[in-house]
């Protein structure tokens, strides 16, 4: 049976924003593939797969629980040149409760070969945010509130962010932060509801390769806000006869995965996941789903190859 609205996302929803003035830990949205979503939290990455790359993901979050997140995200990066200058678009539809809020993202990047093997790419972000909050979503205690009396309609905050990405034809790290700026995201009658504050991202991986037909991967993710507990994520794949990837991942007191791939030929690669909760809402819904395609359309300045595994 459903537990009413009141009680479940909504309402912590409407407990956040009575919370009234130290809203700090408001998190960005969080992916299970963030290995292949890089663009979005990093934008050294735009432009590394030498290919006009177009990444799309549908995640849904905590199913059953009414409110619950839902993200979808579009990116498109590619090679403006064979001078190591690269540069990407995103865009992010974010729900929870009675929010929702449109990202549009620009993503300009510089690569420089550090030696035959490795390169490092130094990226900026400039970001448009548009939020909307319909407070009629909400069961609130008090309708009379003058902080629930007029809803919030495509609020503009504009953001800036950076990244760098160091990477191999096996490895890669990388360190960003994607909004530098920190917003107030809403306020009403005078009230500061809600606050962004710079999220900082660390990421890594490496691919063994443990014989002809079969590669291991290991990668992280750590974001870290204040205000909010810092978030692990661990995750292994393999990556067989460079077709089929089977993997787990594990974030921090928060949940366990299974990740599935396909490269259906070589522009295509399809994914999905299935998350687990392990937190104590974990009573309340029956998991979290992502899928995702991937799109890498050659170019005449380089070839990738599919089987690169990031």
């Amino acid at each position: 049976m459903k537990i009413r609205k009141g009680i479940q996302l909504g309402a912590l929803l409407s407990m956040v924003m009575l919370s009234a003035s130290d809203m700090y830990g408001q998190q960005d949205p969080m992916y299970t593939h963030y290995m292949y979503n890089t663009t979005n939290i990093n934008p050294g990455y735009s432009g590394t797969r030498g290919v006009l790359n177009v990444f799309g993901m549908y995640r849904t979050q905590w199913v059953g629980l009414d409110g619950a997140p839902q993200t979808a995200n579009i990116s498109i990066d590619t090679p403006l040149g064979d001078n190591g200058l690269s540069g990407g678009i995103n865009y992010t539809n974010d729900r929870i409760g009675a929010m929702s809020e449109n990202s549009f993202s620009v993503n300009l990047a510089y690569a420089v070969d550090l030696n035959d093997s490795y390169k490092l790419s130094f990226g900026l972000k400039g970001t448009a945010n548009l939020l909307d909050v319909d407070y009629t979503k909400l069961d609130i205690y008090n309708p009379d509130d003058p902080k629930f009396g007029e809803n919030i309609n495509n609020k503009f905050n504009p953001n800036i962010g950076a990244g760098l990405f160091l990477y191999s034809d096996k490895s890669y790290l990388g360190v960003s932060v994607p909004n530098f700026l920190t917003t107030d995201r809403s306020q009403n009658e005078g009230t500061e509801l809600m606050r962004q504050k710079m999220h900082f991202y660390l990421m890594g991986g490496y691919v063994f390769d443990l014989n002809p037909s079969l590669k291991f991967k290991p990668a992280f993710l750590v974001k870290t806000v204040s205000g909010a507990p810092v978030q692990v994520d661990l995750t292994a794949n393999f990556l067989i006869v460079d077709k089929f990837t089977i993997g787990a991942a594990y974030r921090w007191d928060s949940s366990v995965s299974a990740l599935a791939g396909f490269q259906v030929n070589d522009g295509l690669f399809i994914g999905y996941s299935y998350d687990a909760d392990t937190s104590k809402l974990s009573r309340y819904n029956s998991g979290s789903h992502e899928i995702f395609l991937r799109f890498d359309l050659f170019n005449k300045y380089n070839k990738v190859s599919t089987a690169r595994f990031f």
